[in-house]
């Protein structure tokens, strides 16, 4: 009986790892396809907006329209996710989108509105642009969580691909073929952003299936704002920790060097990118999960592989970056390389940090979310003040790893509430590998001493990591 129930739990664990890997697959398609195209379209962007200031100028609009988003969509992103995922029902399901399209035009509204108050007082630069930017990326972010907590993976992943796509071909043809500099940015991230959800809608109709102007939503309504209200002030403290430094860089330095460094920022979201992929699949596996009676195993198994994947994406990409980087980026940009690591090493601890982020959510227990997320602004915040001028650039990077340790280590002891970790020792190998990976990266200048240097590297992590995670993992990504 015993044996029975260890190889039972042993088949539970695989379908689940199974599942969670075609989660990963599925996300995978959607996100690395879209920033694929962004991260191409960085050489375009410094070739084609020669100067550092007007790109760094950009880089602050789009900072902005980070901040302001979750008020626009009050967090209904995650909300909508959060309750469709675990609504059976057909009636709830079209109460839960019909709330979501009245809050949306109600607050695209008010957005509208705002926008020509502030252009008839005030003299803001490309205005009507950036409105049109917060609204476009307001819409993608819920409508694309909507088709996921319907299930719809596949027009979650179309979204993705084909506003990335516009993107691309809409960059080509107004800041490469017109020359309308970050004018052009603007105008191809608002028409793909917009076209990608009609599009995709026009060949799903889940919004216009669910949408039922006449019923009445107001019940479900106050629950999914209880759940998403306590995100907002949690969203501001995100924004302060992870976007405030553009505006300080912008105030205490200058636009020109805003610009070099949203170049670095841009090359090391790539490794946010890949961070996403696995919340998402992780997110979704966790809440389904939750309630299962070898829940901490599981979770302490994926959290371990995750520092593994973390140590093999950094390492490989930033050196493989590094060795490319000169006919990536033009000249006036090329100081943004000595940025690469240290941010790098910033997004592997951020998502290490948004792992424990999961008990919140399964537990649907946001309000606890706060304080960690309150502690890493204010350290963030203080910080920058203290180090930026003395520091330069460099005084945003390191308050930024050292605000993303103090998320980490807070949430380390607060998430035991929900799961219990056991962590394998060794994990040891790879986190020496990343923290020791600097002295190359800085020091080591000829491409062949670089290459060679990074398949040691990645020799030792998948050494350490264990014969039966490789082998999953070699597997999974051929097929």
């Amino acid at each position: 009986m015993a044996t029975t129930s260890i190889d039972n739990n042993n088949r539970h664990q695989g379908n689940r790892g199974s599942k969670f890997l075609k989660d990963i697959g599925v996300y995978a398609i959607g996100n690395i396809g879209s920033k694929l195209i962004t991260f191409l379209m960085v050489p375009l962007y410094t070739y084609f907006v020669h100067d550092t200031g007007d790109f760094g100028y950009y880089d602050v609009c789009l900072t902005v329209c980070m901040l302001l988003l979750p008020f626009v969509t009050l967090q209904l992103r995650d909300g909508a996710f959060r309750f469709l995922l675990d609504c059976g029902v057909e009636d709830e399901r079209n109460r839960i989108v019909t709330f979501v399209s009245r809050t949306m035009l109600t607050t695209m509204t008010l957005s509208l509105l705002i926008a020509i108050l502030l252009a008839l007082f005030t003299n803001i630069q490309y205005l009507g642009y950036i409105v049109g930017l917060l609204i476009a990326m307001s819409l993608q972010e819920v409508y694309s969580q909507v088709f996921r907590g319907l299930g719809n993976n596949r027009a979650f992943v179309m979204v993705g691909i084909l506003a990335a796509l516009g993107i691309g071909l809409f960059s080509l043809i107004f800041v490469a073929g017109l020359g309308w500099g970050i004018k052009g940015i603007f105008m191809a991230n608002i028409i793909a952003r917009l076209l990608a959800l009609v599009l995709v809608e026009a060949k799903v109709r889940l919004i216009t299936r669910h949408t039922h102007w006449h019923l009445d939503a107001r019940k479900v309504g106050r629950d999914i704002i209880r759940y998403t209200l306590p995100l907002l002030p949690g969203s501001l403290c995100w924004w302060l920790t992870g976007s405030s430094d553009r505006l300080f860089i912008t105030h205490f330095l200058s636009l020109d060097a805003n610009g070099v460094y949203a170049v670095a920022t841009r090359f090391t979201g790539i490794i946010y990118t890949l961070a996403i992929i696995f919340y998402q699949a992780w997110q979704e596996t966790a809440i389904l999960q939750y309630n299962s009676p070898d829940r901490d195993r599981f979770f302490s198994k994926m959290f371990n592989s995750y520092i593994y994947l973390l140590g093999i994406i950094l390492v490989g990409y930033v050196f493989m970056l590094k060795v490319n980087y000169g006919w990536l980026i033009a000249d006036q940009y090329e100081e943004s390389l000595n940025y690469i690591y240290p941010l790098g090493l910033s997004a592997v601890i951020f998502a290490l940090a948004a792992f424990f982020d999961m008990g919140y959510q399964c537990a649907k227990d946001t309000p606890r979310t706060l304080p960690a997320i309150m502690l890493a602004a204010l350290v963030n915040v203080i910080l920058n003040f203290a180090l930026i001028k003395p520091l330069g650039v460099y005084g945003v990077i390191v308050t930024q790893l050292v605000t993303y340790i103090v998320l980490f280590i807070y949430r380390w002891y607060d998430m035991k509430r929900y799961f219990t970790l056991r962590i394998d020792r060794r994990i040891v190998a790879p986190v020496m590998v990343m923290l020791l990976s600097a002295v190359p990266f800085y020091y080591c200048d000829k491409a062949w001493i670089n290459i060679v240097y990074m398949l040691a590297a990645l020799g030792c992590i998948a050494a350490a990591c264990g014969k039966e995670l490789r082998d999953t993992l070699l597997s999974k990504f051929a097929k």
